[in-house]
């Protein structure tokens, strides 16, 4: 009896020791049925933790597009900047998401503790790997509070012109004119130069042009005026001007200064060059153009080296 005792308990002690030394006693006692017994019941307890887990992420990725969803409609209502919506929804997809793992984690048996405690443990090389990831959050949130430029706005920024679509939580993206999309990083972008193109209804426009000396000076003055008066997109307040500039080395210099709207500032700079030029030609005034001129001294024996 107390042998049969003795043996019950020591059937007990290998169950509740580790799967490794259970494993092991098992092997060594040749008792490859009860193994495969216990490898069956493991394989289902695990089966279905993965199974409840699967089931819990699509349940809550079906949740959090309707949570975004009623973000996004909350956000319209209030008629929320568009480039502040597309960080908000980064930022939740990011809090969604992390919220949803940690909870399927924690429901199929590692505990929340757990986790913490290895994410404490890794923190320092997390930091270090990440750290200008960081600086780029920062940036964007310096951003989106400093608000330098919105989505729409042309801007010049890190050596780059285009118009931004988007501030991400750790890019801006810009299209070029050329159609090439471009992806700043906030951190540099937030502490660098930019240059707003549309934060201003209108925009000011200046050419100049060079005619040659001796021509009259009143006549190219009133055809320039006459040709910035007349143009239906050049606004009218403030009045345009034409100035006379400079006297250049082979030619006099006017400098055409007027205002347009940003989104004709474009097209109005390449019909100025076309009008003023065929203007020109139609009064015969020369616009001159860079010449060199060469005198060769000497007799004709000496001039028949160039030949």
């Amino acid at each position: 009896m107390l042998l049969q005792v003795h043996n019950i308990f020591q059937q007990d002690s290998l169950m509740v020791s580790s799967s490794g030394h259970t494993v092991s006693a098992l092997i060594k006692q040749g008792r490859f049925e009860e193994l495969l017994d216990k490898l069956i019941h493991w394989s289902i307890d695990f089966g279905g933790k993965l199974i409840l887990a699967i089931l819990i992420f699509v349940v809550g990725k079906w949740l959090i597009k309707r949570i975004k969803n009623a973000i996004n409609r909350i956000m319209i209502k209030r008629r929320l900047d568009r480039t502040l919506q597309g960080f908000l929804k980064n930022l939740t997809d990011i809090f969604l998401y992390t919220v949803l793992i940690i909870f399927i984690i924690n429901l199929i048996g590692t505990k929340t503790v757990s986790i913490a405690a290895i994410i404490a443990a890794a923190g320092l090389a997390i930091g270090l790997a990440v750290k200008d990831n960081l600086a780029n959050f920062a940036g964007g949130v310096m951003l989106l509070f400093n608000r330098p430029f919105n989505a729409g706005d042309l801007i010049e920024a890190q050596n780059l012109k285009g118009t931004v679509q988007t501030i991400g939580i750790l890019y801006t993206q810009l299209v070029t004119f050329d159609s090439r999309r471009v992806y700043i990083p906030n951190g540099p972008l937030s502490t660098g130069n930019i240059i707003n193109y549309s934060s201003e209804p209108a925009r000011r426009l200046e050419f100049v042009i060079g005619v040659d000396y001796g021509t009259d000076v009143n006549e190219v003055k009133e055809i320039l005026s006459e040709i910035m008066h007349s143009h239906p997109k050049i606004l009218k307040d403030p009045a345009p001007a034409v100035i006379f500039r400079e006297m250049k080395d082979s030619s006099i210099e006017f400098a055409l200064r007027f205002f347009t709207k940003n989104e004709d500032y474009a097209n109005v700079s390449f019909d100025m060059n076309e009008l003023v030029y065929n203007k020109f030609n139609e009064k015969g005034i020369s616009i001159p153009f860079p010449q060199l001129t060469l005198h060769l001294a000497g007799d004709s024996s000496d001039r028949n080296i160039f030949k």
